[in-house]
């Protein structure tokens, strides 16, 4: 994993009050980080998209410099926050990002969605981006429910 020029020192002090499902959730996160097969780098576009649908200005800010650190573009983390349709996303990236829509608005993807995902990868590939983009939907949960501000050095929202 490359190494990071910022600190997530606030996020940890808040799950410092509650062990367990620090352990928990930071497992979790962890692994569709570092530990899962599929390009990083459309798990930092499925995640930049999670935390801007859920207004999670932390997520956005902390996953604007994992992405760009795996090949994200400053160009595309401006585009995840506009309509889909407004930038020129590759067929892929399109549909992971339509993936992502579709759970944070249904909770669930479509059959012609899942159809078009299982075309391009395999079920186990799908899963992945999947529970990558439910995992940030739960830690900008627990980001935004508990205030946890931007880190010292971690951009916001973009321009």
């Amino acid at each position: 994993m490359k190494t990071l020029p910022h600190n997530a020192v606030n996020v940890r002090a808040t799950m410092a009050h509650h062990p367990l499902i620090a352990k928990a959730v930071g497992g979790l996160a962890g692994a569709v980080l570092t530990e899962f097969a599929t390009p990083r780098r459309q798990r930092e576009l499925i995640i930049l998209r999670m935390g801007w649908n859920c207004t999670c200005e932390y997520e956005f800010g902390q996953h604007t410099m994992y992405g760009m650190a795996h090949g994200v573009t400053a160009a595309e983390v401006a585009a995840v926050t506009r309509p889909l349709g407004a930038h020129a996303w590759s067929n892929e990236d399109l549909l992971l990002l339509e993936m992502t829509d579709e759970l944070y608005t249904d909770d669930g993807v479509s059959d012609a969605t899942w159809e078009r995902l299982t075309k391009t990868w395999s079920t186990t590939e799908v899963m992945e981006f999947v529970i990558s983009a439910l995992t940030y939907r739960t830690v900008s949960g627990f980001l935004n429910t508990f205030g946890v501000e931007l880190d010292e050095g971690v951009p916001g929202w973009p321009a």
